[in-house]
């Protein structure tokens, strides 16, 4: 073969390859059409149109497609209206919906995420794309903070916080937050680094740390995370919730803190502390200046360094001074001193210590205290509480027997609430002995255990004895007043003598006398002309020996016996009186419910046993006390009590 021929058999062949690389006109590739969105939750079903949605027609024959790399893999065929699944992974999860031309695809997971193809044979169309789109919102993200803390003077990027959000499909979008306003890629100063993770269900995990570098100011910094997604229904985020990161940093002034704040007294729980605007609090120590040297001298404090004054006294006023070493930069800081002031009041002492003056005579009381603080002074009766006046004396004139007993002195700071003092005085008034009660009158039961009370009083403290055997006790209300009280057995013997108590001093003696009343039939009906009964004793007034009158109510004893004997007879008595006046109304001896009026009259023997008693309500005490120097004085006989004989 020559060489032309050879040229053109190369041409040739040259033409051919290029013609078919081009294509033959008329068998051009047509281009893939634009295909069908659509979009579905994990766990939905999700609906595969076969044509746009306004199409219409009778889908007999439709065959479902999977394009998996380029190639189609049958999954479902429609014969006749029909569905038939195909064996592979979508076998049990396709059917058809409402008409031929819908599959339907349930469960969706994020493997969906794929290009159906759908073609018609009857009626023949064009081939129709649907490409489905899987969402999955995640979980709430979950933010771990560095607990171990960040020194502001580290020059590298340390972590700040890890933020990690599960389960979502796309992977979220991560934004980090510094006090609501978001953080960016800055050189050397912030860093974000973010990573996922696929899942064995195809969905991811996504986790993102911040790194930064913090200052003085980031300690109270709140930090978090948001996580943006998609779902079908629009976007939609998640907020992690805020944390704070320990921020290092050293201190720059260190001053003392004491508490409670305000002024200080005696008695209070006083703590002293030392502080810094640093983090951590370095190590402190608190020194007290010595008044005698003048020297700084460091006070023991407990293991968190703090010095308690508990309870404060005197001694701790003074001057405090705070110093802190940083034991990273070894670095020593003193605070400006502080001065410490406890307020307080000194004993308070009452002059004279034990006095004693005689009846009719006038005493002089002396109150002293010290304190840093202005003082003012109250006198109290003990007893009573009542105020006799203020300032530092107290001066009694032309005293009697009731001004006998305990003064009580108050030394008070009005500038510092509850900054007080107190001390007890008791004055003497010489006298015999001042029996509460001449005489007494008391119903008992033959047989029964009773106790018999007897209180008198005097300067000096006067002894009681009893007339009868029994068991006795006695106590004190007062240094002037004693009180016996005798356990006896009520005899015929005890009936017919009484019972006399006797107390005596040095200067004399006085005497109660107790008569003892058989509980009878009588004596259970009330009269109006006595005034003693079973459980209440009143006791008429008497003439005292020494021209002194009170009169007290003490204590009666109570016998339940008595008591139920009583009860017993009354409701018998009752019984039979009752009885009695319906046998006279029937019998018409009572004029009841008849007209005219009946005088009502008493016995003669009782017509003149009304007597009416008027009792002064002040005690005999008090009245001694508010008495000055030119009060009146009562009679001897006059015992501070108003009778009103009615009996004419």
């Amino acid at each position: 073969m020559g060489l032309p021929k050879l040229v053109c058999v190369f041409l040739f062949a040259a033409c051919c390859c290029c013609r078919r690389a081009a294509g033959v006109p008329g068998e051009e590739k047509q281009p893939v059409p634009t295909p069908d969105l659509v979009e579905a939750e994990v766990g939905s079903t999700a609906l595969l149109k076969c044509g746009p949605s306004r199409a219409s027609g009778n889908f007999s024959q439709v065959d479902w497609f999977l394009i998996h790399k380029e190639r189609q893999i049958l999954i479902f065929r429609v014969h006749q209206g029909k569905g038939q699944r195909e064996t592979g992974e979508y076998e049990h999860r396709l059917s058809l919906q409402d008409s031929v031309a819908t599959l339907a695809l349930s469960h969706v997971t994020p493997h969906d995420e794929r290009m159906f193809l759908c073609k018609s044979k009857r009626p023949r169309l064009q081939d129709h794309y649907v490409e489905l789109q899987v969402f999955k919102a995640p979980e709430e993200p979950t933010i771990q903070a560095n607990v171990v803390g960040i020194h502001v003077d580290r020059q590298e990027l340390r972590e700040v916080a890890t933020c990690v959000g599960r389960n979502g499909y796309p992977i979220p979008q991560v934004l980090w937050y510094k006090n609501s306003l978001p953080l960016q890629e800055e050189e050397n100063r912030v860093h974000i680094q973010s990573s996922q993770i696929v899942e064995s269900s195809g969905l991811y995990t996504l986790k993102s740390v911040l790194s930064a570098r913090l200052v003085k100011e980031d300690k109270d910094a709140q930090f978090y995370c948001e996580l943006s997604y998609r779902l079908p229904s629009g976007n939609h985020m998640k907020e992690s919730k805020e944390v704070t990161v320990p921020v290092f940093y050293p201190a720059e002034k260190v001053w003392v803190e004491v508490e409670p704040v305000g002024l200080l007294k005696e008695g209070d729980h006083v703590t002293i502390r030392c502080l810094t605007d640093g983090n951590p609090q370095p190590h402190f120590t608190i020194n007290k200046k010595d008044p005698s040297t003048g020297e700084m001298e460091e006070e023991s404090t407990d293991e968190n360094g703090l010095l308690s004054l508990e309870p404060a006294k005197k001694h701790h006023s003074g001057l405090y001074q705070c110093q802190s070493l940083d034991l990273e930069t070894t670095i020593t800081l003193s605070s400006d001193p502080l001065e410490l002031l406890v307020n307080y009041v000194s004993d308070v002492q009452v002059n004279p210590t034990a006095p004693e003056v005689q009846e009719g005579e006038s005493l002089t009381l002396t109150c002293e205290a010290e304190s840093n603080q202005d003082l003012e002074f109250e006198w109290l009766r003990d007893k009573t509480g009542q105020l006799l006046g203020k300032g530092p004396v107290l001066q009694l004139n032309n005293v009697r027997r009731e001004a006998g007993g305990r003064y009580l002195c108050v030394a008070s700071v009005p500038r510092v609430p509850g900054l007080n003092r107190t001390q007890l005085v008791s004055v003497g008034i010489f006298g015999s002995p001042w029996m509460a009660l001449k005489e007494r009158k008391v119903w008992v039961q033959e047989n029964a255990v009773l106790n018999l009370s007897c209180e008198a009083s005097g300067h000096p403290q006067p002894t009681i004895s009893w007339n009868v055997n029994g068991s006795a006790t006695k106590w004190n209300p007062d240094p002037q007043t004693v009180v016996s009280t005798l356990n006896v057995l009520v005899t015929p013997e005890l009936l017919e003598t009484g019972a006399e108590c006797t107390a005596s001093n040095s200067l004399g003696s006085n005497t109660t006398t107790i008569v003892l009343k058989l509980v009878t039939l009588t004596t259970l009906i009330p009269d109006s002309s006595q005034t003693t009964g079973l459980s209440t004793l009143t006791v008429s007034p008497h003439t005292r020996a020494n021209s002194t009158s009170t009169e007290k109510k003490l204590p009666q004893p109570e016998s339940k016996g008595v008591v139920i004997v009583a009860v017993i007879v009354c409701t018998l008595v009752l019984a039979v009186l009752g009885a009695a006046l319906y046998f006279f109304y029937k019998k018409g001896k009572l004029p009841c419910g008849r007209s005219g009026k009946q005088e009502i009259t008493l016995p003669p023997t009782r017509k003149s046993e009304f007597v009416v008693e008027v009792k002064s309500d002040k005690l005999p005490e008090e009245m001694a006390l508010l008495q000055g120097s030119n009060g009146d004085k009562r009679a001897p006989g006059d015992q501070g009590e108003k009778y009103i004989d009615l009996r004419h």
